[in-house]
Parts: C-alpha cells; sequence; structure tokens
C-alpha cells in the first residue's frame, strides 16, 4: 500500500512537512546529491499521512543509506520559504516545514545506499567536511552555523529565500 506525504500543491504554490536527518561522522555531515540537481541536501523526507516524525526520519535515513541510524534527539525545527528553481520544484513557491534530527554517531562512514527519489533518479550520499562546507551549496543553508556552535534544546530558524517583486509580494 502507497503511503502519502503530508503535503499539498495548489497552483503555482507548494507546501511540504518533511522530517531531516543530520548525522555527523568524524568532522563530516552526510548529505546527498541526486542526477537532476547541482546541490547537496539532507537525508531525510516527507512525513507520510499518520505517521510521527521521528518514525519518519528513522525510515528516510535507511532508505536513503541502507544502514539502521538511532534517533539522538530533536534539534531543530525548520521554516523554510523560497522560489523553486531546481529540477522537481521550477516555478512553484515553496514552503516546508522541517524538523532536524540529530542521530547518534556509529562509529563508521560506511553506507549500503541503493536510494532514488520519488522521481526515479539516483542518489548518491556524500560526507562533506564541517570545516569546508562553505564551499558547497547545501540545503539546509543553516548546518554550517549550527554545527559550528553548542546548543541547549530544540532551535527555531526561520530562512525565507524568496525573491520579492510585485506579483507575489510578501
Amino acid at each position: 500500500m502507497s503511503r502519502t506525504d503530508c503535503g499539498f500543491t495548489r497552483g503555482d504554490e507548494i507546501f511540504r512537512y518533511r522530517a531531516g536527518a543530520i548525522i555527523v561522522e568524524d568532522g563530516c555531515v552526510l548529505f546527498a546529491t541526486n542526477e537532476k540537481e547541482d546541490y547537496y541536501y539532507s537525508v531525510g523526507g516527507g512525513v507520510h499521512m499518520g505517521e510521527r516524525a521521528e518514525d519518519a526520519v528513522v525510515r528516510e535515513v535507511r532508505e536513503e543509506t541502507g544502514v539502521d541510524y538511532a534517533i539522538d534527539r530533536l534539534a531543530v525545527i525548520h521554516e523554510s520559504f523560497w522560489d523553486g528553481h531546481g529540477a522537481y520544484d521550477a516555478g512553484l513557491r515553496c514552503h516546508e516545514v522541517a524538523l532536524y534530527f540529530l542521530m547518534k554517531p556509529r562509529g563508521t562512514r560506511e553506507l549500503h545506499s541503493e536510494s532514488y527519489t520519488h522521481f526515479h533518479d539516483r542518489e548518491t550520499m556524500h560526507w562533506l567536511p564541517i570545516a569546508e562546507l562553505d564551499r558547497y551549496a547545501v540545503y539546509p543553508s543553516f548546518v554550517k552555523d549550527y554545527l559550528s556552535r553548542e546548543h541547549t534544546g530544540i532551535e527555531h530558524i526561520v530562512t525565507d529565500e524568496r525573491k520579492r517583486n510585485e506579483d507575489h509580494p510578501l
């Protein structure tokens, strides 16, 4: 039985509820890419209707990496707004609410990934050095700053990368 992600598209607008993982091993953080996009994105994906975000992130991490990671804690509630320009969101005004979970390190960067996007494009996992994240186009964009400092509790982060224009004022 196919499960439906929490989200909707209406006209040129899209909303998505997502669970994402922040996975750190040996000074590197795990990101994914695929055959169609020119940037790196966090491991994770859409939360299914009736699914807890914690279950969604564990499922998505297993699907994308081929490995079972355990959750350490909920780290960030991220509200993100952007004008779509990629292979999957071109021309759309995008709004996403994502819960980002820190995953417990396993002590190895070995993965068994055979992941594909929902559009059947091959995904590749990449361990990017945290100290060099400025060299890469990564989303969410808050990750480098977040990983460069200590934290207590859950942070609420909002990023707004929309272009302001007369047709769609903010």
